[in-house]
């Protein structure tokens, strides 16, 4: 009788074990990382965009470019010019209203290259 029962306790543990894997499977797929993911896939330029941001932003801008960072404010739909003039130069482009009026960004001259990939990934 002992045997049996560790036998069923047994394949309840591999039952469950088996539905968690499906459960993560499942709900991965439908998580916003997934769409990305797809989309990553189709654009290397948003997938290069997306590794400069992760690299070099997300200290003071908040990892989904949507929202306010701790202390950098949301940057997503940032057009090229605004992008190139704060992170090369830490200016504003002429007539641009900042929405925040700081001065705590340093440049990254060395992202010069790379601001068209930043663009990309923050369309």
């Amino acid at each position: 009788m002992g045997l049996r029962r560790a036998k069923t306790v047994s394949m309840k543990i591999r039952l469950n074990i088996v539905l968690m894997i499906v459960w993560v499977a499942l709900a991965s797929g439908c998580s916003k990382d997934a769409d990305k993911t797809s989309k990553s896939a189709k654009d290397p330029d948003w997938e290069r965009g997306r590794a400069v941001y992760l690299a070099n932003c997300v200290a003071c801008h908040n990892p989904d470019p949507s929202k306010d960072g701790p202390i950098g404010p949301a940057i997503k739909g940032s057009p090229q010019e605004l992008l190139e003039s704060r992170v090369l130069r830490t200016e504003y482009p002429a007539g641009y209203k900042p929405k925040r009026n700081t001065k705590l960004m340093p440049t990254f001259p060395f992202l010069k290259g790379e601001v068209p990939y930043l663009a990309t990934y923050l369309r």
